[in-house]
């Protein structure tokens, strides 16, 4: 494991611009999950949505989180996200009020040409989600992410990209043409290296994606690393997080330059050719690096530390990573904590909500006990949610 150094461009100080506060004045869903029609207009900088289990509250978080690149907080294909016995399509769509000017957004899914999700800003067609990038950014927290530091690398692979994407649009689509380029170099070394010369060009694609992809990891977690020395607080409930990542692409990159980088895993792919086939996959890249966390007050493994503690710490590491995308986009993001308030004490409670109040981001968290956010009455819009209809409290 390399530690990362501090990144000397990030400067949270006072001096720092206030990011753009940008917030969902209106919600519409057609054909959404459990809601053939929704509706709701509010003006509030804190949304609870508190009702029993199954009601529908996270199925309007998920269709905000619909608003950046990827599949949603819960990685759903497109058809699922239609309503049960509809009509196969669903649309979302959102009037963003912030400080200079409202924007209407809005995506959907058309069965009968389910190549991709249709995109619109104001009515008028745009390529793909990636142009909302410019009036909003998502980040979010689910329970679904609480096993994140005791699960497979694969989740905290998916979780650190989730993080680079929120302040690097490109991200995405360099992951998707790693992946794909990796899969094509398997393909030829199953046919017993057919054609050598496209096995060159293949590992030269490889490379070239995997010394990108992983660059751009360094960069955003070494922001995140300076970010979180910069403002950790040692008596915070939320303990701070300290970072490394792990794979051999991240030593390269340590002791290289990235053009020098990509030459030395190019040798490394052509080495392992027989080694890689024998295996059925390329075992040595981005694609198996993993995002290593420590309980930073306590200098252990997050891995180690209690549920509690990892759930703290979890929590923490979104609340700083949404500090960063405000930094680094000029935007403040929506961030969306499905049932956030369930396993905290009251004290970590009445802080998460004094850190959620002053971070000039709107927030939307569900829960199924309204009396877990009684601390925030007047200081925040409750909705109802029964049986997907939606009822603001007076």
């Amino acid at each position: 494991m390399k530690a990362l150094m501090p990144d000397p461009a990030i400067r949270i100080m006072p001096e720092t611009p206030v990011a753009l506060k940008s917030s969902v004045s209106r919600l519409i869903l057609a054909h959404y999950r459990s809601y053939t029609a929704l509706d709701i207009a509010l003006e509030a900088k804190m949304v609870i949505l508190h009702g029993a289990n199954g009601a529908g509250k996270t199925n309007i978080l998920e269709a905000l989180s619909l608003l950046c690149q990827g599949r949603g907080l819960r990685r759903a294909d497109l058809r699922d996200c239609a309503l049960e016995g509809g009509p196969g399509s669903w649309s979302v769509s959102v009037e963003l009020e912030h400080e200079n000017g409202a924007v209407q957004l809005g995506t959907g899914f058309d069965p009968a040409d389910a190549s991709s999700r249709k995109c619109r800003i104001d009515r008028a067609p745009v390529s793909s989600v990636a142009a909302f990038a410019d009036y909003v950014r998502v980040v979010w927290l689910t329970p679904a992410m609480d096993g994140i530091f005791t699960g497979p690398a694969s989740d905290r692979r998916r979780f650190l990209d989730r993080l680079v994407l929120s302040v690097d649009s490109g991200h995405g689509t360099r992951v998707n043409a790693l992946d794909r380029a990796l899969r094509n170099r398997n393909r030829l070394l199953e046919d017993n290296y057919a054609d050598r010369v496209w096995l060159d060009a293949a590992e030269r694609e490889v490379a070239e994606l995997g010394i990108a992809v992983a660059s751009a990891r360094r960069e955003t977690v070494a922001r995140l690393v300076t970010l979180i020395l910069q403002e950790r607080d040692e008596a915070s409930p939320f303990p701070w997080a300290d970072l490394e990542l792990s794979s051999e692409m991240d030593s390269l990159l340590q002791e290289n330059p990235a053009v020098i980088a990509e030459e030395k895993y190019r040798e490394i792919l052509r080495n392992a050719r027989a080694r890689d086939a024998t295996a059925g996959r390329t075992l040595t890249g981005a694609h198996i690096s993993d995002l290593i966390v420590h309980h930073g007050p306590k200098q252990m493994l997050a891995s180690r530390a209690s549920t509690g503690e990892q759930k703290a710490l979890l929590t923490g590491l979104v609340l700083a990573h949404a500090r960063l995308v405000s930094v680094m986009s000029g935007l403040a993001p929506l961030i969306l904590l499905d049932e956030i308030a369930a396993h905290f004490d009251p004290v970590r409670r009445s802080a998460l909500f004094d850190q959620l109040e002053i971070c000039g981001a709107q927030v939307w968290m569900t829960g199924a006990d309204r009396a877990s956010f009684d601390a925030l009455e007047g200081r925040a819009a409750f909705l109802n949610v029964i049986n997907s209809r939606v009822e603001r409290e007076k």
